[in-house]
């Protein structure tokens, strides 16, 4: 499980670095896709798989649940995490989240997401504002 949150700076290259705690759970490499919210989302290459076939096992007869699917799985890419711990993101990806040179990596239970600090900052605060509303509707839909 992921948790934490760590504040990393993009090099020229489009590298990140990743917490030497989450390196020794991802292994040698990752599957780095678009993720909700403007952020990237990391997986150890399994969970990738996992998370790939679920949407999979959902009706392909659904245009929805096609988009989706598409979604997390044209931009994704498998990249090896170098000797220094980092990952090279693409051009792509880098774009999808609007990511500059100040960059949050997050621990999010089964999988890393990657964040532009600026853009965290706003989204995180506007969470923790909201966070007791939202867990209470959560509860009452029986989701939490």
């Amino acid at each position: 499980m992921f948790l934490g949150e760590y504040q990393h700076t993009l090099d020229a290259k489009g590298r990140v670095s990743l917490p030497a705690k989450f390196r020794n759970q991802l292994g040698g490499a990752v599957t780095v896709a678009q993720g909700l919210d403007k952020s990237l989302y990391v997986f150890r290459s399994e969970e990738y798989e996992r998370f790939m076939a679920d949407l999979t096992e959902k009706s392909d007869f659904n245009p929805k649940v096609r988009e989706v699917r598409r979604f997390f799985a044209s931009g994704a890419i498998e990249v090896p995490i170098d000797s220094a711990g980092r990952v090279s993101l693409t051009p792509k990806l880098r774009g999808w989240a609007e990511l500059d040179k100040d960059v949050v990596v997050i621990g999010n239970g089964p999988r890393v997401e990657i964040w532009d600090a600026r853009r965290w900052a706003e989204y995180n605060g506007a969470t923790a504002d909201n966070v007791e509303a939202l867990a209470q509707e959560l509860a009452e839909a029986g989701l939490l």
